[in-house]
């Protein structure tokens, strides 16, 4: 049989061990809601920090393979520089157009140019660009200048649509043969053909035109006419000269 003593002794160690067992589920508890919490608070920092970075990230590898994709890419012949096309016209007034012409003709060969076209009173030639103004002022110098203008055209951005389109006709060129290597029968292989053969037109047409382009800004077109200085009869002449003796008497320089 228990005694008091021993018996309050038990109890006392009974709600001790409660106690601590309380304690030490709740200590628990709230280490596990510290841990969950640190572990939210961790995952939402990853989240702000991947989300002010990857933008920037983002946009600096598109800008770098967008560039290197463009360099990659260039077209062979498309052109980045400034193509003009330049045209000058000089009218003279000469003793005799056929000499003038003759002399006008050399004039195309000493920079590097070549005779467009030439009749009675009028000849056109070509010369290099860069020896344009060069010859515009030998050329002056034949005759009494009339009139004289130069004009340019920018053919650039014509130019490189024409180099676009051939490059991609190139490329389905190429498919297509392909193709016509796979053709199971006759029938797909005149479809393929009749296909090649359009191309084909299309390229010469465009090569064509891209060599036109090119040679109209190596070569500069000159076009000039010539007019005959007319000589005055016996009775022409006293005028003249009375024309200048009244100048001289009544104009004084």
């Amino acid at each position: 049989m228990k005694t008091p003593a021993k018996t309050r002794r038990c109890f006392f160690y009974g709600f001790l061990r409660k106690l601590y067992l309380e304690l030490k589920l709740k200590t628990m508890r709230n280490a596990f809601l510290f841990l969950v919490s640190i572990a939210l608070f961790a995952s939402c920092s990853t989240n702000r920090a991947y989300k002010s970075v990857a933008p920037s990230y983002g946009y600096d590898s598109y800008s770098e393979r967008g560039s290197r994709s463009a360099k990659s890419e260039t077209l062979a012949g498309f052109s980045e520089e400034q193509m003009i096309i330049y045209n000058a016209g000089i009218g003279l007034v000469v003793k005799n157009p056929d000499t003038a012409a003759t002399r006008v003709t050399s004039i195309a060969k000493k920079y590097e140019g070549y005779v467009v076209s030439i009749s009675q009173n009028s000849v056109s030639i070509r010369v290099k660009s860069e020896h344009l103004n060069s010859a515009m002022k030998e050329i002056e110098l034949l005759g009494k200048l009339k009139y004289k203008d130069i004009s340019g055209d920018d053919v650039t951005m014509e130019y490189n649509n024409l180099t676009i389109r051939l490059d991609n006709a190139n490329k389905a060129r190429q498919r297509y043969l392909e193709l016509l290597a796979k053709a199971e029968d006759v029938k797909a292989a005149l479809e393929v053909e009749k296909e090649l053969e359009r191309l084909n037109k299309e390229i010469d047409l465009l090569e064509m035109q891209i060599r036109n382009i090119t040679q109209q800004v190596n070569y500069s077109l000159i076009t000039v006419s010539l007019e005959e200085r007319t000589q005055p009869g016996i009775l022409g002449y006293v005028f003249i000269g009375l024309y200048k003796g009244v100048k001289w008497l009544f104009v004084w320089n």
